[in-house]
């Protein structure tokens, strides 16, 4: 059976992450019935959940999610909102503490696009989660403790229920992927 995989990168990111296409190079050479998409989310949360929204009804039948940063909190929500499977990479949780650092200007660190982030902006990316995790058993949260950005214990706190996977070391870009492939790919069910 075919699957399509979700892979959502981080704030102000894109497509070209390197992670995101070191693991679709893996998918493309291990797999025979898997295709994985890599959009270019826009900086803009309103657009990007729009954005997810068509994909998924694109591409909806046996889809599953993966996300780093940012872009883990994106696939938590929509994994959870069609109850299938997804692989957070140094999520960011719920309520998006401290976000508010990121009002006013900004700039994609990969598309030099400039945009604006207001309080509603964060009000609306904060209104995207669930009150309790649904099925945690369809989440696999991959963890480095060295984490710069976010706080690795507070993850876990969240996600207790959920398959934990964590590091110690490592950084918010996530060093360890390459070494979980498999363990992705099992996860996911996917061939």
């Amino acid at each position: 059976m075919s699957k399509t995989i979700l892979y959502f990168h981080g704030f102000k990111s894109s497509s070209d992450s390197g992670k995101a296409q070191d693991f679709k190079k893996f998918i493309s050479e291990t797999t025979k019935n898997t295709k994985i998409i890599i959009p270019d989310l826009n900086d803009n949360f309103q657009k990007a959940h729009q954005q997810i929204k068509e994909l998924i009804s694109n591409h909806g039948r046996n889809i599953v999610f993966m996300g780093s940063s940012l872009g883990g909190y994106y696939a938590l929500y929509f994994s959870q909102l069609h109850d299938v499977e997804a692989v957070l990479i140094n999520p960011a949780i719920p309520p998006l503490k401290d976000f508010e650092i990121h009002l006013g200007e900004n700039e994609n660190y990969a598309t030099k696009n400039k945009f604006e982030l207001t309080k509603e902006d964060i009000s609306f990316i904060r209104s995207l989660h669930h009150k309790k995790i649904k099925k945690p058993e369809n989440i696999l949260i991959l963890l480095e403790s060295g984490d710069e950005i976010l706080d690795y214990i507070a993850t876990t706190k969240y996600f207790a229920a959920s398959y934990l996977d964590i590091i110690y070391g490592g950084d918010h870009s996530y060093t360890s992927l390459k070494d979980k492939y498999i363990k992705v790919k099992n996860f996911l069910k996917i061939t």
